[in-house]
C-alpha cells in the first residue's frame, strides 16, 4: 500500500477518516492525500471572467487555510502528506482524483448513525462506493486504536461476487491480516447447511485462490436480518473491520433488507470497507 485518499468536508466525521489513515499510512509506511471538494456553484462559474478569477482565487485561499489548520494534527507527523483542492460538486469524481494520484485505498468519514443501510443507502458515501475502482474505507466514530488483524467477508457466493472476494482477499493477505469469510443464512432466504457449503465451494473453485483455508473455516450464521447477522458474528469474533462486495451499477441498496432491525447494528463502531464488482 503506498497511497491513501482521504476527500474531506473539515467536519469531525472527516477527522475520523483521517486519523484512521494516518494510523494505516504509519503501519505500511504509505503516504496521505487529502482532498477537498470545493463544488463553486454555476452562478460563480457563468460570471464575467475577471469576476471568475477573484472569486476562485478566494476559495482556492480560505481552503488552503482551513487545510493548514485542519491538518495540524500530531498523528501526521512524519507521514507524507499531499493536499489537492478540486472544484468537483459530483462524488462519482472523486474516482478520477484516486486514478491521478494513484492511491490504493480510499478512506471517508461517514454520517451514517444507524446501521450499514444508514451508512451507505442514498448518501454521499454510497455514490462514491457506487464507482470507486478502488477499496473504500468507511469509518463511522472516532477510533483511536484503528487495526485490520482479523476482517471479516460477508458473502452470499453470488458469482458476480467472486472478483472483488479475490481482490479482498488478495489485499488483506498482502497486511497479513486474518480472512474471515462469512455467508448469513435468514428466514428469507433459507439454505441447508449442505447448499451453503455446495454454494461456498463452488463459489472458491471459480475464485482460484490458492489456498482451502479460505473454504476450510467459512462459517455459516444464521440471523433474522442480514444486516443483523454481519454486525453479530462480527462482533461475537472480536473483527476489526467488516468487508462487503458491492455491485456499482446498484450500490449497496439491494444488499440490505427494507426492514432494518435494531440490536446492536445500530450502534455498533466497526468499520466498513467495500470492494466492487
Amino acid at each position: 500500500m503506498k497511497k491513501i485518499l482521504i476527500p474531506i468536508d473539515f467536519s469531525e466525521h472527516s477527522e475520523y477518516a483521517l486519523q484512521v489513515a494516518a494510523t494505516i499510512a504509519r503501519k505500511h509506511k504509505a503516504s496521505l492525500v487529502v482532498l477537498h471538494m470545493m463544488g463553486l456553484s454555476e452562478a460563480v462559474l457563468t460570471k464575467d471572467e475577471s469576476q471568475e478569477m477573484f472569486e476562485a482565487i478566494y476559495y482556492m485561499k480560505l481552503a488552503e487555510k482551513r487545510f493548514s489548520e485542519f491538518l495540524d494534527k500530531d498523528y501526521l507527523k512524519n507521514i507524507h502528506v499531499e493536499t489537492t483542492v478540486q472544484n468537483y460538486k459530483e462524488f462519482h469524481e472523486i474516482q478520477r482524483v484516486a486514478k491521478d494520484f494513484d492511491t490504493d485505498l480510499i478512506v471517508m468519514g461517514s454520517h451514517g448513525a444507524t446501521g450499514l443501510k444508514e451508512v451507505f443507502v442514498g448518501s454521499n458515501t454510497e455514490k462514491v462506493v457506487r464507482t470507486s475502482e478502488i477499496p473504500v474505507l468507511v469509518v463511522k466514530n472516532r477510533t483511536n486504536n484503528f487495526k485490520m488483524e482479523k476482517v471479516v467477508f460477508a458473502c452470499d457466493f453470488n458469482m458476480d461476487f467472486v472478483e472483488p472476494f479475490k481482490n479482498a482477499w488478495n489485499f488483506f493477505k498482502k497486511i497479513g491480516a486474518e480472512f474471515q469469510v462469512v455467508f448469513i443464512n435468514t428466514p428469507e432466504k433459507f439454505l441447508s447447511n449442505q447448499q451453503m457449503q455446495e454454494r461456498a465451494f463452488a463459489f472458491m473453485l471459480h475464485s482460484g485462490i490458492d489456498t482451502t483455508d479460505v473454504y476450510d473455516t467459512t462459517a455459516y450464521y444464521c440471523d433474522y436480518r442480514l444486516e443483523n447477522g454481519i454486525y453479530n458474528f462480527s462482533n461475537e469474533v472480536e473483527a476489526d473491520l467488516v468487508v462487503i462486495p458491492t455491485h456499482g451499477r446498484r450500490g449497496l441498496a439491494h444488499y440490505f433488507s427494507e426492514n432494518v432491525g435494531e440490536a446492536i447494528v445500530n450502534h455498533s463502531d466497526l468499520p466498513i470497507m467495500t470492494f466492487k464488482v
